[in-house]
């Protein structure tokens, strides 16, 4: 694949870096890659790679002057509270910088293959249903996080339509060492290592404790996004596949694992800060689709992400106990 040249929005977020390793480590270790990672406080940035999705002139000129053999969009203001607290710049990010993306290709690059990342919160309320929900699910989401993305993957599917080879991957909660901490498994583990340490009070803070979802390692989710870039070319333009692992597990199970790699008594209070806004009490997906198309299931046992999370955890507050 010497004459690919891939392009990688949002490319220094949680999966983008594991990603791009990935990548540069098989099929796509001879390609030229392009990344966007815009950092409007940086001092000297790089025009190549400080793309501001909301700029349309800055993403058509970037795609002008590559032209992507391969695009993944990940770019995304991803965080649900922060799209309630902003919800004009979620929408901006999500929606119009994937509209100026899409415009650039259909002009630049109308040949790529284009992975569009969206989310399984696009369903939204379809999950009330309790039962694993295919791609053929109504969408109906809660959050302005998931209208956005939901918008935007409609979107994905009217520029299919209009002949670009536009692939739509709906991957549910994915998670693994690097996750920032205001998502909840890698709060919990945060908790626990700062109490461990005597950093924190034997008391964790929590939300919601009973809802349900469909949890994957994100190594695993990488590893789906690369079957389905490597075939891009020859899946069905508009292609849906939810990304998942098929199973549910509640937020206090994962918490009880957690407590359970720690040697000491914790206390566990409510937190109403924590606690989501039209909350879904079960989240879980059906993966055929992606297991017969892509030949691709989720493989790392749910226990090792947690403790590699967890040990991830203490690693950092350790150093920083030092300083």
């Amino acid at each position: 694949m010497g004459a690919s040249r891939v392009l990688l929005t949002g490319a220094t977020g949680f999966v983008g870096p594991r990603l791009l390793q990935k990548l540069k480590a098989g099929l796509f270790s001879d390609a030229e890659f392009l990344i966007w990672d815009f950092r409007p406080e940086t001092e000297n940035p790089d025009p190549d790679t400080n793309i501001d999705i909301c700029s349309s002139a800055a993403v058509a000129n970037s795609v002008a002057q590559f032209r992507p053999t391969h695009i993944i969009h990940l770019a995304a203001q991803s965080h649900v509270p922060t799209s309630f607290q902003r919800p004009e710049l979620t929408w901006q990010i999500n929606v119009m910088g994937t509209l100026h993306l899409f415009e650039a290709i259909k002009q630049y690059a109308p040949r790529a293959g284009v992975l569009y990342i969206s989310t399984s919160e696009v369903y939204g309320r379809s999950f009330q249903s309790g039962k694993p929900l295919d791609e053929n699910a109504l969408l109906q989401p809660q959050n302005p996080y998931a209208a956005s993305k939901a918008a935007a993957d409609l979107m994905a599917g009217q520029y299919a339509a209009q002949g670009l080879q536009v692939i739509r991957l709906r991957p549910f909660n994915h998670i693994g060492v690097g996750q920032r901490e205001e998502f909840v498994i890698s709060a919990f583990a945060a908790q626990i290592a700062r109490v461990e340490v005597g950093q924190q009070e034997p008391v964790l803070l929590v939300g919601n404790l009973d809802a349900r979802r469909d949890f994957l390692e994100v190594d695993d989710v990488v590893s789906a996004y690369i079957k389905a870039l490597e075939s891009a070319d020859s899946l069905p333009p508009g292609l849906s596949l939810n990304i998942c692992s098929g199973k549910s597990v509640s937020i206090r199970e994962i918490l009880d694992i957690l407590l359970g790699q720690s040697n000491l008594s914790i206390r566990i209070e409510s937190d109403p800060t924590r606690m989501r806004p039209s909350d879904t009490p079960v989240a879980v997906g059906c993966a055929d689709a992606a297991q017969k198309i892509l030949n691709w299931q989720a493989l790392i046992p749910l226990e090792e992400t947690l403790k590699s999370i967890l040990d991830d955890w203490r690693r950092i507050v350790s150093s920083l106990d030092k300083t």
